[in-house]
C-alpha cells in the first residue's frame, strides 16, 4: 500500500475515533468542572478536582446502584453461560428424536422482540413474589437463544471422533463436557459472557417495572435519578457519575477484547 494511502486510512481512522469518543470526552471533561462552569459554557476545566467524584459518591445512593448492577450482571451472565453451553451441548453431541426441529424452534425465539415478553415475565415475578428480588431481576434472561447458538456452532467444531473415543475410554458426558468442550470453546464462552454482561448492565426498562425501590434498583436507574435529586441539575456531578457508570464496561471491553475478537473471528467463520 502507497505511503499517502497509509496516511490516508491512518487519519480517517483518527478523525472516526475521535467523533465516536467526543461525548465520553466531553463528559469526563464536565466530570471535572463546577456547575458555573458549565453552565458558562466553557470546554475544559480551570482545575482538576475531585469533588463531582465526591459528592456524588457521599450524597447518592449510587455506589449502592453500582454493587446491584454488579451482582445482577455477572449473575445473568453466569445463568446464560451455563444455560447456553449446557443446551448446546445437547443439541451437538446428545441424539435424540426431533432434535433439530426442537433446536429450529428454539433459535426461532430470537425474532420475539423483548417488549412482547416484558407482560408475561411481570405477571410471573410478580405472582411469584419475586418483586424487588435479584432472582425477579436476573432469572427472566437466563435463557438466551443467540447463546445457544453462538456456543452451538463452536461446539460443532470439535471432532465428534473425540466424543467417540471419550464414550470407549468409560467417560461421560459431564466429564468430557468440562475437560474437553468448554476448553476447546474457550473464545467463543468469553465472547458471550462479555457480550451477556454488557446487555445486562445496560438494563433500564426491566429493572424499572421489576423494582418499587431502591433495594435492588440497578445504577442505570440511579443515574437517571441523579438529574431529578434537586431543582437545578448539577451536571458535573451527573457526568461524574456517568462516567463511574461506564468504568466497569470499558475495563471489560479492553480486558477481553483480543478473546472478544477470536470470538467474533471464529464465529463469522463458522
Amino acid at each position: 500500500m502507497p505511503i499517502y494511502q497509509k496516511l490516508t486510512f491512518y487519519a480517517l481512522l483518527v478523525v472516526s475515533a475521535f467523533l465516536v469518543f467526543a461525548p465520553a470526552i466531553i463528559a469526563l471533561s464536565m466530570s471535572f468542572m463546577s456547575n458555573q462552569e458549565i453552565m458558562m459554557g466553557n470546554w475544559l476545566p480551570s482545575s482538576l478536582t475531585l469533588d463531582n467524584y465526591v459528592h456524588v459518591l457521599e450524597n447518592s445512593r449510587l455506589l449502592h446502584f453500582f454493587i446491584n448492577s454488579l451482582i445482577v450482571s455477572l449473575v445473568i451472565m453466569l445463568g446464560q453461560l451455563t444455560l447456553s453451553s449446557l443446551s448446546a451441548y445437547a443439541f451437538v453431541f446428545i441424539n435424540f428424536k426431533g432434535r433439530d426441529l426442537l433446536f429450529f424452534i428454539f433459535i426461532a425465539t430470537m425474532m420475539v422482540p423483548f417488549e412482547a415478553s416484558i407482560i408475561p415475565n411481570f405477571q410471573t415475578i410478580r405472582d411469584l413474589g419475586w418483586m424487588n428480588t435479584y432472582s425477579g431481576l436476573t432469572i427472566p434472561f437466563f435463557a438466551m437463544a443467540f447463546g445457544t447458538f453462538l456456543l452451538r456452532q463452536s461446539f460443532k467444531q470439535i471432532p465428534k471422533e473425540l466424543k467417540e473415543a471419550s464414550e470407549i475410554a468409560g467417560i461421560g458426558d459431564w466429564k468430557f463436557f468440562l475437560t474437553v468442550v468448554l476448553p476447546m470453546a474457550k473464545s467463543s464462552i468469553v465472547t458471550l459472557g462479555v457480550y451477556g454482561f454488557l446487555t445486562s448492565w445496560n438494563m433500564y426498562l426491566w429493572p424499572l417495572l421489576a423494582t418499587t425501590d431502591d433495594t435492588t434498583r440497578t445504577v442505570q436507574i440511579g443515574l437517571r435519578q441523579l438529574q431529578s435529586q434537586e431543582q437545578l441539575n448539577d451536571w458535573g456531578m451527573i457526568m461524574a457519575g456517568a462516567i463511574i457508570v461506564v468504568l466497569p464496561t470499558l475495563i471489560l471491553l479492553f480486558l477481553g477484547q483480543k478473546k472478544l475478537q477470536q470470538g467474533l473471528a471464529e464465529g463469522a467463520l463458522k
